[in-house]
């Protein structure tokens, strides 16, 4: 082989092996995706389970029933999507959220629904919504992308409801005096 030759055949390979790096990284993108994803639909789901036992206000019972419901069918619907490209998505929320959980489920009474309420029904949807937007416009994969596409307006749901729920399990402060 001359110099010549070999120095294309090196270029040549370069490019494959820099090809290949790319897709794995964008592989990578979408497993963090879906990693982030049943780790957020884990803590949901967990959270709501709090909810439902130490809520004081109907509604944030009921809130926390629909998230049960809806991110179980998420969640069963992202293994599925997961699991085909044999990557096992984790079955517990991570530590952050973990701890999370563990300050709200130290509340109690009113202040429980209202933590509740503004930490999983407002931010945590508020946080899911952008990853979800992000795999929506960025995923390689073309299932993954679909996926996100189609969960989005439910999640914006969640937000609203949460956003509305907010409003009613907030204490009114009286008008200030004159």
């Amino acid at each position: 082989m001359t110099q010549r030759t070999l120095q294309q055949a090196s270029i040549v390979l370069a490019l494959m092996l820099g090809g290949h790096a790319m897709a794995d990284r964008l592989a990578q993108h979408d497993q963090a995706f879906l990693e982030q994803a049943a780790h957020i639909g884990q803590a949901e789901r967990s959270a709501a389970r709090l909810a439902i036992t130490k809520a004081r206000h109907p509604q944030v019972q009921a809130f926390a029933q629909r998230m049960i419901e809806e991110h179980t069918r998420i969640g069963e619907e992202l293994v599925v999507l997961a699991t085909a490209r044999n990557y096992k998505p984790p079955t517990e929320p991570s530590m952050l959220q973990k701890g999370k959980e563990m300050v709200i489920g130290g509340m109690a009474d009113d202040t429980f629904d209202r933590r509740y309420v503004h930490q999983m029904g407002v931010e945590a949807h508020q946080d899911t919504i952008r990853l979800f937007e992000k795999a929506a416009s960025e995923a390689r994969d073309p299932e993954i992308k679909a996926f996100a596409v189609k969960h989005l307006p439910g999640l914006r749901q969640h937000l609203e409801t949460a956003r509305d729920l907010k409003t009613k399990v907030e204490p009114t402060l009286p008008p200030p005096r004159r």
